[in-house]
């Protein structure tokens, strides 16, 4: 793991061949830990997914810029709209000027067409983009775990899964990557919490996620995670019914 700014403790570590995590560690009022993650996949036309929120732009700059130059930035990708997922796009737009917005088909219609200062790639479910020797695959997962536009990218060359907001972990002092149990942490997350929409649909959405046959899940908070995604996603499925 490389910090890059000793400061804000925001740190680099590649999980997969190619992709890399940015994390910033925070501490809310009260002492709660969390963490945002982004992540970098190096290629030909290398891609971003999650800006993070605005004001870590800078921080999250500094971190892509230890791995690669950010104006060589093709696309910058989200999974929905908040800020923690598209809130610094267009500082992005700005310092990559040959990178493109990408986000699912609904995304592009309701917000980003508007939002953001250059038109986006649209994607539609099932739709991918090579970026060189990685290719990217986007899935609609309206709903889950909110949002009308939600939807996630798979990696095949790596089977990695950008699952966004699944699993998210609290805490702010987590191992990049880690093969241990991320599903009971995040479930008291979601206890505690209640961010997930209770989309019906949640079982059928995840067992499209699980056919992709993950051996990486690049979580937006917390942890990375190793091992059989396609169990680990069921194992949600079974979770949320419950």
């Amino acid at each position: 793991m490389t910090v890059t700014n000793s400061q804000s403790g925001t740190n680099v570590y590649e999980i997969a061949d190619g992709i890399y995590r940015i994390n910033t560690p925070v501490q809310f009022e009260g002492g709660a830990g969390f963490s945002y993650n982004q992540y970098l996949i190096v290629d030909n036309q290398p891609l971003l997914f999650h800006t993070g929120p605005r004001k870590l732009f800078p921080l999250v700059r500094e971190a892509v810029a230890s791995v690669l130059p950010a104006e060589q930035l093709h696309y910058i990708a989200l999974s929905h709209v908040e800020a923690d997922e598209c809130g610094s796009l267009n500082e992005w737009l700005a310092a990559a000027p040959q990178s493109l917005p990408v986000c699912g088909t609904v995304a592009a219609l309701v917000s980003i067409s508007d939002l953001a200062d250059r038109e986006p790639r649209a994607l539609a479910d099932g739709e991918a983009i090579s970026l060189g020797t990685h290719t990217v695959r986007w899935h609609d997962t309206p709903h889950l775990p909110h949002a009308w536009e939600c939807g996630f990218l798979s990696e095949e060359k790596t089977r990695t899964l950008l699952c966004g907001d699944l699993f998210t972990q609290g805490g702010a002092d987590l191992p990049p990557i880690t093969e241990s149990d991320i599903l009971g942490p995040s479930e008291a997350f979601r206890q505690g919490m209640d961010y997930y929409s209770h989309t019906k649909n949640a079982r059928k959405l995840l067992e499209k996620l699980a056919s992709t046959e993950p051996t990486t899940l690049a979580c937006m908070h917390g942890s990375a995670w190793r091992g059989d995604g396609a169990h680990l996603l069921r194992a949600l499925a079974d979770a949320l019914s419950a």
